[in-house]
């Protein structure tokens, strides 16, 4: 199996993002893994009342897919209380949350262009 176009989160090394807590990311999809150019895929593993404080992507739009678990997510405001089958989009430079309500949150987050966790690509609230 060529582990470039095969990937489990189990033999990615996790990570804790910038702006989150309780957070396990895995990057599948991006630049450095298998050399996407215009995506980045993360599978997400948050534990309970955790989540992110408000942060928005300059030129990167973001969509976040529940694969299992509840969360409120507030986006441009406007707070939803999301579950499992729920697919979320976060606009480029759209402020948004997310705290875990469950035991455990699982999502399967898409970047476009990549992030990379650069600050360059986030804006906090201040």
């Amino acid at each position: 199996m060529n582990k470039k176009y095969v990937i489990r989160p189990e033999d990615v090394t996790p990570y804790s993002p910038a702006n989150h807590s309780g957070t396990k990311n895995y990057r599948l999809v991006a630049p450095g893994v298998n050399g996407a150019q215009f995506m980045e895929v993360i599978y997400g593993d948050i534990e309970r009342h955790e989540g992110s404080v408000a942060h928005a992507h300059p030129g990167m739009e973001q969509t976040t897919y529940v694969i299992e678990g509840e969360a409120t997510a507030e986006v441009d405001g406007v707070t939803y209380h999301v579950r499992t089958g729920d697919v979320l989009f976060f606009p480029s430079e759209v402020f948004h949350d997310l705290k875990v309500i469950s035991e455990r949150i699982k999502l399967l987050v898409i970047y476009a262009p990549p992030y990379g966790e650069d600050p360059q690509k986030v804006i906090k609230r201040s």
